[in-house]
């Protein structure tokens, strides 16, 4: 199951830090304009409000901008992290795996894990935000049936008169209800809803309350209302979101105000009409989703603005916006893309320093090469990388930078690179490799950058490769390795199958019948003729398959030393606890094959907290049930105990490998 929590977090947390700024910043803005219109202002808080709902969707896409300093304020992230999984990409390479199994006992359940704090936070803040869509959602259906059950209005003609004057060019429906307050919505169709009560006002205020809300139309302000709506949705634990909505409301009506009174309207005149239509009228519960004319908690603030003297009114042009929304994407995108630069990044340990440094005072690149290998196994990576490239450039001092050894050693820190994590690096390394001459050191690196071809669409350089790795390989396991895989892209060729199927059965000859590569063959030929229609001819490969998957994995892990009966967990017996893992890779193979599914592992946790006498009980093969035993060897564990005593305890460990 997926730890949303990690992987929401750093996002969420990121957003709430940046959008402060973002707020501070309109506030900053707005005081400067203080001065200006009531337009002008409102055009701040719009981009406020665009800027705050693109903020962190530009968070997750934007190439990150990782500063020092962010460390301090941003949560660092940790990386998506996969609670009893081992997840890989289809297409990249194995070590973008970030895993974590669960361990189940055979007869109890597990402890509980415990509780992560951030849950119940992000699960508080989705509630909000789920409450206040959920009454923007509901306020526009309400608003679908007014308008449904809604009636034409008599002062039809008098509303297209008036939307000509404001410039409005979209056609707009003038439709009367039994009550409510004025009130405009409707995004492509724009409309106006009148109460049933304005028939008995005067020619003047129904002018007046006509000419209000068609400069909201004429504004734009349905759609806008509807964004800061959403922004707050996602804010709305954020006390200056309030604020900020609070003043995109009070701005926006002030901007419609000073349009009507822009259209020859008199300001006491104004002002009256306004008031009475706020002391007999009150606004629908749809309001969320629409704009009513006189909210009674802004109406003091907005009368003494439509009736004060000096007052800029003038309406916000097309420049406006435009720097409006300049400053907004100058604003938010550098911000989007800061990342907190992670000080306490894992530094190459000082015994990993003083082994490269012996190694080359002796010039020795063993002394590198098998420390490497175990940090590989363990999934260090920073320290095999230093480990590799240390023995890449101890190979060069020793031997040349055309010799096989350092070609090896391009090669070998090419698959440490593909194992950590996507890119072209490792690639370029193997490149590398294989133009210094075709030779049995960069077998591998053919393999890969073969496979890497046909990925990419191109079969002619893929099998090109195939066929010089088929020529510096042995005539064991190696050569029917490079066949079984030149099979496999046969297959997937037209009219291939023929072919594959010959080549399936050269490299089975080839290889050492209880090989990995002999498994691997059989598993792929096994597919393969299931595909043909040949399922009876594919049964028994596989059951071959399996035997050799289990028996492999079976001399992976430790045995007990002493042959005690290990114990079930229940009664005074307790059940042991996972204390420390590693996490298990993708096998290359499995990848390239699309292979998923749940691998168990049935163990003894021995009296020293480790697992021990490791069976298959449920195989995925493709080197998947090596990985998972491996990877399980290295774990520790808090024994089961009959009170105080560690005993040996039987359990189950059950990894989910997954395709992304």
């Amino acid at each position: 199951m997926l730890n949303w929590t990690a992987t929401i977090w750093p996002v969420a947390a990121a957003a709430a830090i940046k959008s402060t700024v973002v707020l501070a910043a309109a506030w900053l803005t707005a005081l400067a304009l203080r001065k200006r219109s009531a337009a002008s202002r409102h055009i701040v808080w719009t981009a406020c409000a665009a800027a705050l709902l693109a903020l962190p969707f530009l968070s997750v896409s934007m190439p990150a901008l990782r500063l020092p300093i962010a460390a301090a304020i941003l949560p660092g992230d940790p990386g998506l992290v996969f609670q009893s999984t081992a997840a890989a990409p289809h297409s990249a390479p194995a070590a973008d795996v970030v895993t974590s199994a669960r361990v189940s006992a055979s007869s109890d359940a597990p402890h509980p894990a415990p509780t992560d704090w951030r849950t119940p936070i992000l699960l508080l803040w989705a509630a909000g935000a789920a409450a206040v869509l959920f009454q923007m959602l509901r306020a526009c259906l309400t608003l679908r049936r007014i308008r449904r059950a809604a009636r034409p209005c008599p002062d039809t003609r008098q509303a297209a008169l008036l939307a000509h004057s404001l410039g409005i060019q979209t056609p707009v429906r003038l439709l009367e209800t039994n009550d409510g307050m004025p009130m405009t919505f409707g995004l492509l169709r724009p409309t106006v809803l009148m109460p049933a009560a304005a028939a008995k006002w005067t020619e003047s205020r129904r002018r007046i309350v006509l000419l209000h809300e068609l400069a909201h139309v004429q504004r734009g302000d349905a759609g806008l209302h509807l964004l800061a709506r959403t922004a707050l949705a996602l804010y709305w634990w954020h006390p200056l979101a309030w604020r900020a909505w609070n003043e995109f409301l009070k701005e926006r009506e002030r901007a419609a105000d000073d349009l009507v009174l822009e259209s020859g309207a008199g300001r006491s005149e104004y002002a009256g009409h306004l008031l009475e239509v706020a002391r007999t009228m009150q606004p629908s519960p749809a309001a969320a989703a629409a704009i009513a004319m006189a909210r009674p908690s802004q109406l003091e603030g907005r009368l003494l603005a439509i009736l004060a003297d000096g007052v800029n009114r003038r309406r916000a042009g097309r420049g406006a916006a435009l720097i409006a929304a300049i400053a907004a994407v100058a604003i938010v995108l550098p911000l989007a893309a800061i990342r907190a630069q992670n000080s306490s990044a894992p530094q190459v340990p000082p015994e990993v320093d003083a082994t490269i440094r012996a190694a080359i005072a002796q010039k020795n690149h063993l002394l590198v090469d098998e420390p490497a290998r175990i940090y590989e196994e363990q999934r260090k990576f920073p320290e095999a990388l230093a480990l590799r490239e240390a023995s890449l450039t101890i190979r060069e001092q020793e031997s040349g930078k055309f010799s096989a050894q350092y070609a090896e050693g391009l090669v070998k820190l090419g698959d440490l690179l593909r194992q950590r994590g996507p890119g072209t690096e490792a690639y370029a390394y193997y490149k590398q490799a294989v133009d210094l001459g075709d030779r049995p050191e960069v077998l591998p690196a053919l393999m890969q950058l073969g496979l890497r071809a046909f990925k990419q669409q191109n079969p002619e350089l893929a099998f090109d490769y195939l066929r010089r790795a088929r020529n510096v390989s042995d005539n064991g396991n190696s050569l029917g390795n490079v066949m079984t895989w030149t099979a496999y892209l046969k297959s997937l060729t037209p009219d291939g199958a023929a072919e594959a199927d010959s080549l399936y059965r050269s490299a089975m000859a080839a290889e050492d019948v209880t090989s990995p590569e002999q498994a691997l063959t059989l598993e792929l030929y096994a597919q393969f003729l299931k595909t043909q229609g040949r399922d009876g001819d594919a049964e028994p490969l596989q059951t071959r398959a399996t035997d050799i998957r289990k028996s492999l994995a079976a001399t992976i892990g430790p045995k007990r030393l002493l042959a005690l009966t290990a114990m079930r967990v229940g009664g005074p017996i307790s059940a042991p606890r996972l204390l420390s893992k590693v996490e298990p890779a993708y096998s290359e193979e499995a990848r390239m094959a699309k292979i998923a599914g749940v691998a168990k592992l049935k163990v003894v946790i021995d009296v020293d907290g480790l697992a021990k006498d490791m069976q298959v009980v449920q195989s995925l093969g493709y080197g998947l049930d090596e990985k998972a035993v491996q990877a399980v060897t290295k774990w520790t564990f808090k024994p089961g105990a009959i009170g105080e005593v560690p005993v040996p305890v039987e359990a189950m460990i059950e990894i989910n490998f997954k395709l992304l």
